[in-house]
């Protein structure tokens, strides 16, 4: 079986079904043919400007990257296309978060260290003030009145310079990097072989001939609908995991206000099949509209969700909208790739996730790895299509990605236990437990009975330091408008739910949680805004 380079599966598709549209964003169309050319003229224009590949793979260790990055500061609008580019000129695309202030993108590029940045000229103002000393700048039209910067080119006028054709032969262990969010520190670069990647996590395959990319094509279903940002890897891999089957993916638009009238819109124009998303940040908006508005949503068939939890209150309620519609909970990481999914369907509630390929659950001391039903809570992990390490560090590299057995694994720092049936129980980040009397408590599941209650719309966990406990468990809670309840009542259903242990300290009420832009909760600022208030609602 031989590996495959991203672009040379998109090549393959092209050649069979060249006028089908691509990629769908307002009143941008892309075709596969389009987008195969318009990916191989900015190829050569960065091959031409001499970016590409320096050192081979085989001569660099799993933290090292001997190939020039160009740094993607982009909406979703042609977001496909740069990251193909990139490959086919072997050079590594790099996402960067657009939600960032200046000074972190700026302390990102001193990490990472871009040749390049693409960008969307609005995104080009906001970081002006970061890019002067960048080599090269290309710049994307977003519609927007604001001036280039200066030396910057944009996107048509590289396609137009770029030579027709270019030498340039990219390899199946050309990277990708992947910058993880920094939900809890400073992001870090995982290492992506591209070749893995697209048998990790964008449902493909290593194909013995072309034969078998022309005929997985030959059948065109209905469009899936990337509502998430795809700068972050759950909303990449959908995406890629549509088009590099041959599929057509509607792209959201991100610069705008995440608005859930415009996404059912958009699903019923394009009467979309599958929709992803991320979490509760965009399942509450969009179960809220479902509630005012009606809309012929008769061709979805599922609902993927997955970068950041969805309680099940929003799980349930939009199912009761949408009865014939299966809701995916995905999980998974930037460092394991897509791990595995649990399906769900109007009256059958499913909470644990079957592996994919590779998952494994390992012991809490790393000697072995648990057996289904053992009564143990160990570590994700997963062997076989990993990632070769963090970039630029050494150290970091050898304790997420150690062997084990003398097989290679990634440990993505999550703790799970292995149900009898072999599926995954999933219990939270190692890093937001909170240690609180010698007992251990994972975050996530007590946010998923706060988030259950009625005039709760969001809240995060977090734990504080407590001469008493060690660590205090305190909920930050963000109540519907003209909801009443207090203190008293969120402890009772917490305390109704889970050991007394679990039941925070203190409930601190604030207008809106914070969440970054992947739709996870922004645990720095809760633990700062709980350091800001003294604990006085503590029981023993």
């Amino acid at each position: 079986m031989a590996e495959w380079t991203l672009g040379a599966v998109l090549d393959a598709i092209a050649e069979v079904v060249p006028d089908r549209t691509m990629t769908v964003r307002g009143d941008r169309r892309s075709t596969f043919a389009q987008t195969a050319q318009r990916t191989r003229l900015l190829a050569n224009y960065l091959a031409a400007n001499g970016f590409g590949a320096h050192r081979e793979r085989d001569q660099l260790n799993g933290w090292e990257c001997g190939q020039d990055r160009v740094a993607l500061l982009m909406h979703n609008d042609l977001y496909p296309d740069m990251v193909l580019a990139c490959l086919k000129a072997r050079v590594v695309p790099v996402n960067v978060n657009y939600n960032y202030t200046p000074r972190e993108v700026a302390e990102l590029f001193e990490y990472i260290k871009p040749r390049g940045v693409i960008y969307h000229r609005a995104l080009g103002a906001k970081f002006a003030d970061v890019l002067p000393g960048i080599e090269l700048l290309i710049s994307v039209d977003d519609g927007s009145s604001l001036p280039e910067l200066p030396g910057a080119v944009p996107l048509d006028d590289a396609l137009a310079a770029g030579p027709a054709d270019v030498a340039i032969t990219p390899s199946p262990d050309d990277l990708i990097m992947v910058c993880t969010g920094g939900t809890t520190g400073r992001p870090k670069g995982v290492l992506w072989r591209q070749a893995d990647m697209y048998v990790a996590s964008m449902n493909g395959a290593d194909h013995d001939t072309v034969t078998e990319i022309h005929d997985k094509v030959q059948h065109l279903g209905a469009p899936w609908f990337a509502v998430s940002p795809l700068m972050h890897a759950a909303g990449l891999w959908t995406a890629f995991s549509a088009v590099l089957s041959g599929q057509t993916v509607v792209l959201h638009d991100t610069s705008k206000k995440f608005d859930p009238r415009e996404v059912l819109q958009t699903a019923e124009r394009e009467k979309v099949g599958l929709m992803t998303m991320v979490g509760d940040a965009y399942a509450g908006p969009i179960v809220a509209e479902l509630d005012r508005g009606s809309y012929d949503l008769g061709s979805l068939f599922a609902i993927g969700t997955g970068g950041a939890g969805t309680n099940l209150k929003n799980q349930q309620a939009l199912l009761e909208h949408l009865p014939n519609v299966t809701l995916i909970n995905g999980y998974g990481s930037s460092e394991t790739g897509n791990m595995g999914f649990g399906h769900n369907q109007r009256g059958h509630h499913t909470e644990t996730f079957t592996f994919r390929d590779g998952g494994l659950v390992l012991a809490e001391d790393y000697s072995r790895f648990l057996e289904p039903g053992e009564p143990q809570i160990g570590w994700v992990a997963r062997t076989g299509r990993i990632p070769l390490g963090y970039y630029d560090d050494a150290a970091a590299t050898a304790r997420t990605f150690p062997e084990v057995d003398g097989i290679r694994v990634v440990i993505s720092g999550d703790r799970a236990a292995i149900e009898t049936d072999g599926t995954l129980r999933l219990y939270g980040r190692d890093s937001l437990v909170v240690n609180t009397g010698g007992e251990k408590v994972f975050v996530e599941e007590v946010e998923e009975v706060l988030r259950a209650h009625d005039d709760v719309t969001d809240a995060v966990v977090i734990g504080r330091p407590s001469e008493r406990w060690g660590q205090e468990v305190v909920a930050l809670v963000a109540l519907r408008p003209g909801a009443e309840t207090g203190p008293d009542a969120l402890r009772d259903c917490c305390a109704a739910a889970l050991a007394r242990f679990k039941t925070p300290k203190q409930f601190l009420f604030v207008e809106q949680v914070r969440r970054l832009g992947n739709g996870k909760a922004d645990y720095r600022w809760a633990k700062q805004a709980a350091l800001q208030t003294v604990s006085v609602q503590g029981e023993e």
